[in-house]
């Protein structure tokens, strides 16, 4: 990614880009046009988390959400995948620093569970952020599937989405 031509392009479609790094990691990447302090707050505040976070395309209903995003803190999502039971994903935030990182456990998939760090890096009132899921083994990954992350492409333009219907985004 060039640094320098970022304003001088205009208004660009984002991409958001899924890479395997390593054996056990996956990184999703995309530029999302609002302030870090905005995007932070869409994945650390549960009223503007529930607005974004489900790719539509799934089917699926967020129906709890609860976050607690200090060092210590736990989160839980419940989600109505059609059963009698709603699926639950839920850990603990292991880092958190306002509007640059955020790093939480994936508890559900006990010790083959994933570790979600995210960094923001605010450019010219758009946001880098980077999402990197980091797997106790290559098995985990493997079972885990790229779905997952795949399905980030989608939710990551459900987060523009609100962020313009936040008034936050940026005109160019």
């Amino acid at each position: 990614m060039s640094a320098g031509n970022e304003s001088e392009a205009g208004r660009v479609k984002p991409r958001t880009t899924v890479e395997r790094k390593s054996d056990r990691e996956v990184v999703v990447t995309r530029t999302i046009n609002g302030p870090a302090r905005i995007v932070f707050a869409a994945f650390t505040k549960a009223e503007l988390f529930t607005r974004w976070w489900v790719p539509k395309s799934m089917g699926m209903k967020l129906v709890s959400c609860a976050m607690d995003a200090r060092v210590g803190g736990k989160y839980r999502l419940e989600f109505d995948v059609g059963g009698a039971e709603p699926a639950a994903f839920f850990g603990t935030y292991v880092e958190v620093k306002p509007n640059s990182r955020l790093s939480w456990t994936n508890d559900e998939g006990g010790e083959n569970g994933s570790v979600t760090t995210v960094t923001f890096e605010e450019k010219g009132g758009k946001t880098l952020v980077v999402l990197s899921e980091r797997y106790a083994s290559k098995e985990a990954l493997e079972a885990a599937g790229a779905g997952a992350a795949e399905a980030m492409v989608e939710t990551f333009n459900q987060l523009d989405e609100l962020l313009v219907a936040l008034g936050e985004s940026t005109a160019q």
